[in-house]
């Protein structure tokens, strides 16, 4: 309980599973040796959503109305982890990352399901905004996500969020888990921060096997 980072060799799908079905959210990290390495963390607090609190701005009720978009699961993931890629200039999801969220996505698995939401500008079909998490019992992990930089679509991102909890909801997860609660959008959301034990308690109690 006194430490949070630790750092594996392997790539492994199963062990990537069992981790997070533990309460790791995994990265990656290249160290001195120029080795990758899979980074699994047991963060010391956690952003979480408890749908009730889900906050819905002005301007994001005003683009629900003007319904011009397309909202799906699964549809790319190819596409997301490259949009990512191109999004955030220190991505961690490197070459061995992706290959194993390939395996994983294309394979079922016992209480862990890998997920990709994307928003499309129902026009054109482009892709505006979309992210990549996983589900374990009844919680929803966000592992990354991108929105598009053009002036036309903004505030799509914060669309795609809202629509993501609107969803959760509407499926019966008991909470989503943002990681990190350093960042604002996360709290302007709605989120609350819960430290690591209090987080594992609530973690612990819905994730277990359906």
């Amino acid at each position: 309980m006194k430490e949070n980072y630790y750092a594996c060799e392997h790539f492994s799908p199963s062990l990537y599973i069992k981790l997070a079905q533990a309460g790791f959210i995994s990265t990656t990290a290249t160290l001195a040796n120029n080795k990758s390495y899979l980074l699994p963390e047991l963060q010391f607090e956690y952003a979480v959503l408890y749908f009730e609190n889900l906050h819905i701005s002005k301007k994001i009720k005003k683009l629900l109305k003007k319904n011009t978009y397309l909202f799906v699961k699964n549809k790319d993931i190819n596409q997301i982890i490259e949009k990512i890629n191109q999004f955030h200039k220190d991505s961690w999801i490197n070459e061995d990352y992706k290959n194993m969220l390939l395996d994983i996505f294309s394979n079922k698995h016992e209480n862990f399901e890998l997920l990709t939401f994307e928003l499309y500008d129902s026009k054109n079909d482009t892709l505006i905004a979309g992210e990549i998490g996983y589900k374990v019992g009844k919680v929803y992990t966000s592992l990354s996500g991108f929105s598009s930089r053009d002036k036309k679509y903004n505030n799509y991102g914060k669309l795609q969020l809202v629509l993501l909890g609107q969803l959760l909801e509407k499926e019966n997860y008991e909470f989503w888990n943002l990681g990190h609660a350093c960042l604002q959008y996360k709290l302007d959301l709605g989120s609350i921060i819960l430290k690591r034990d209090d987080f594992l308690n609530q973690w612990l109690k819905f994730t277990k096997k359906d």
